[in-house]
């Protein structure tokens, strides 16, 4: 039977893609595989598949000459994938696509280049503040496992639980008004003042501005399945009861 003409062979959609950032500060293999073993535990599912940007702004590009094909097997074992690298040099740019990789360019927005000075000008220019987040995504429905949701330039709101397995995602922050059993990931666009809140803290996983924490052990036992919110201090998140007074 013929298809529906109405029915495309194909549809070209824009979709959001959220990757794992791996900095890297070293090449070497061997050294990283330690580092993977240690950061995974051993588990070899403990990344379950997720994509990967390689960043090498930490390495001294003009001293190094980087095995991608090493590299990529390297992580591939650990169960992440690399599709691309941030902070090359332009050099780089063809060994990298060579080896199926794109390159993760990183545009600032406007308010961060540098505009010409009016001359002469009588008072510096007033500071652009950066670009603030708009709305809030709000879910009324369970999120399931296997199941993920980004709440791009905004806050995300989830009326009902995020189960064990699924992935919750705001460039903002994340309110979630039933139990948090999966993962979070709040400032996914490096929003430090970004927070998570739930009325039930049970998660797997959770992030804000690309700092995580896992709970293999367990959620703090003064804290679990009870109104709590997680904020990053420094290089590092602060769980704290609802109520508990801020600094």
């Amino acid at each position: 039977m013929p298809k529906s003409q109405s029915i495309k062979p194909l549809e070209i959609k824009i979709s959001t893609v959220v990757a794992v950032s791996a900095i890297l500060h070293e090449s070497d293999p061997a050294l990283l595989d330690a580092v993977m073993r240690d950061v995974t535990g051993g588990e070899s599912d403990y990344f379950d598949g997720e994509l990967a940007v390689l960043d090498i702004g930490a390495i001294d590009l003009g001293e190094c000459n980087i095995d991608w094909a090493a590299l990529i097997a390297l992580f591939k074992s650990h169960s992440l994938n690399p599709v691309a690298v941030r902070n090359a040099s332009p050099e780089m740019a063809p060994q990298i696509l060579a080896h199926g990789l794109s390159l993760d360019v990183i545009v600032k927005p406007r308010h961060e280049v540098a505009a010409p000075q009016p001359t002469p000008a009588p008072t510096a220019p007033a500071p652009v503040p950066p670009p603030a987040l708009f709305g809030s995504m709000i879910v009324d429905t369970p999120v399931r496992a296997g199941q993920r949701i980004y709440a791009r330039g905004s806050d995300l709101v989830l009326m009902a639980a995020v189960n064990n397995g699924a992935e919750v995602i705001a460039d903002g922050s994340i309110h979630i008004y039933a139990p948090l059993r999966g993962r979070a990931l709040a400032g996914a666009s490096g929003n430090a003042e970004a927070r998570i809140f739930a009325m039930s803290m049970e998660p797997e996983l959770v992030s804000i501005a690309g700092i995580y924490r896992t709970f293999e052990d367990g959620f703090p036992k003064d804290l679990a399945q009870r109104p709590a919110q997680i904020r990053l201090i420094g290089d590092s998140l602060d769980v704290k009861a609802m109520n508990s007074a801020t600094r």
